[in-house]
């Protein structure tokens, strides 16, 4: 009986270390090979712990074994956290500002851009993802504003924008400059009827981005009333004026339930399969 047990314990062991080393590697069939980095940029008054699910859920079902962290300190400074191995497959890098709460629009830019740069120096990528959650969608914004008066950056290939608020916020507390403007609407090409001054300025994509370089994937939630509780949708949806002009793509996804609320969206399953689909499956 005692060898039965210890035949059984052993054979045990090595099917779960087998399940174990299945869950744990590279899916080659279902998504692509690429050594392009994905960064992720949290929302405001968070950290890189908000986008961990989703990383996490990329890493689960074999998108990358990479993860590894950009520490932005408040002056701006990047230190790279861990390290991405020669060919290593779709890594990921969680981005972490250490002042979350910063309002001025053009510093998310040049932040975003010294992250790029911080890479580029180290690992000489030439294509990169992005993905922005909340007010992590301005550093994209303002990254492709910034990014046109830089040269020899690495191109900008997707870009996954969840919950922005690109018209504005309509919090009371919030400058005028980044206010939702009362009775927002917008037309058919996703044009506000109103703009503050940070979303003018986010109008020379119009001119400036790409042509015909990025696909962009929006994401929000509606949990009634066409808000996700912090953004309102048209907000959110105000991003197509801006971007599909030129882009490559423009592709919009809702959700809606009690994983559609703001907070929750990084840390919706429903999100991580679209925001997988997205970026990575062949």
């Amino acid at each position: 009986m005692r060898r039965q047990y210890w035949l059984f314990l052993v054979s045990l062991i090595i099917i779960l270390g087998g399940l174990t080393g299945c869950a744990s590697r590279l899916n080659s069939q279902k998504y692509v090979q690429e050594t392009t980095p994905t960064l992720f940029f949290h929302g405001g008054g968070s950290s890189y712990h908000a986008e961990e699910h989703m990383a996490k859920a990329a890493k689960q079902v074999g998108v990358t074994h990479t993860i590894i962290r950009a520490m932005v300190d408040t002056q701006g400074h990047v230190r790279l956290v861990g390290k991405i191995k020669p060919g290593a497959i779709n890594p990921i890098v969680e981005v972490n500002y250490a002042n979350n709460k910063q309002m001025n629009y053009r510093t998310h830019g040049v932040w975003a851009i010294n992250v790029v740069r911080a890479l580029q120096k180290q690992y000489h990528f030439k294509v990169i993802n992005m993905v922005g959650h909340s007010l992590g969608n301005i550093s994209l914004i303002y990254y492709s504003l910034e990014a046109q008066k830089q040269q020899n950056l690495p191109k900008l290939r997707k870009q996954v924008d969840i919950a922005g608020h690109f018209a504005g916020l309509n919090f009371k507390q919030m400058p005028a400059r980044v206010k939702q403007p009362a009775g927002l609407r917008l037309n058919a090409a996703g044009k506000p009827n109103k703009m503050n001054e940070t979303y003018r300025e986010m109008t020379q994509l119009r001119q400036t981005l790409p042509k015909n370089q990025i696909k962009v994937l929006n994401l929000y939630g509606n949990i009634g009333g066409h808000t996700d509780g912090t953004v309102p949708n048209v907000s959110t949806l105000s991003l197509k004026y801006l971007v599909k002009p030129r882009a490559k793509s423009y592709q919009e996804h809702e959700f809606t339930g009690k994983l559609a609320r703001h907070s929750k969206l990084h840390e919706n399953p429903a999100v991580d399969r679209v925001l997988i689909h997205f970026l990575w499956e062949k």
